[in-house]
């Protein structure tokens, strides 16, 4: 049994590997972006378990009925070059960067917590509050703001004590 020729024998033509790793990055990508900057943010076991079985049901459109070495290897490449691609656009180009990336959001402002905005981007009550907490924020009046950063990091700034008593 020649077990080189299995390691490197492709199913499909390379450029075929390259082309499915292609179109699954960048719909990936747009589903990813689509759903919230708090799904790459804040990893909650949900959240891992969403990504490590959208991994599992994209591998099939990947690597089709190809299980040789070389066909792995070329996605690899394929996708870490994308990756690569990406960050050098995402660097020179604002527009694309904000379409990747977004843009911050404002989630609370001179003690007003926006609410609507917390729902529509996914933050929960508990998550603001662990950030307020963070910040050294006993309540929300002692926030002058919170911004959700397109990390999905929540950022809170406390307001200045202007030393009256």
């Amino acid at each position: 049994m020649d077990l080189t020729g299995k390691l490197f024998d492709l199913a499909m033509p390379w450029w075929e590997f390259v082309l499915r790793a292609t179109a699954v990055y960048v719909v990936v990508l747009v589903l990813v972006r689509i759903s919230g900057k708090r799904t790459v943010g804040q990893f909650t076991p949900f959240d891992l378990l969403v990504v490590v079985l959208l991994g599992t049901a994209v591998q099939n459109s990947l690597i089709g009925e190809d299980t040789s070495l070389l066909g792995g290897l070329i996605l690899a490449a394929t996708l870490l070059g994308l990756n690569w691609l990406v960050g050098v656009i995402s660097a020179r180009s604002r527009r694309f960067d904000r379409f990747v990336e977004g843009r911050p959001v404002i989630l609370a402002r001179h003690g007003h917590v926006y609410r609507d905005e917390l729902a529509r981007q996914s933050v929960s009550a508990e998550d603001f509050a662990i950030a307020r907490r963070s910040a050294g924020c006993a309540t929300v009046a002692d926030i002058e703001i919170a911004v959700l950063e397109t990390s999905g990091e929540i950022t809170v700034v406390r307001k200045a004590d202007d030393g009256r008593q």
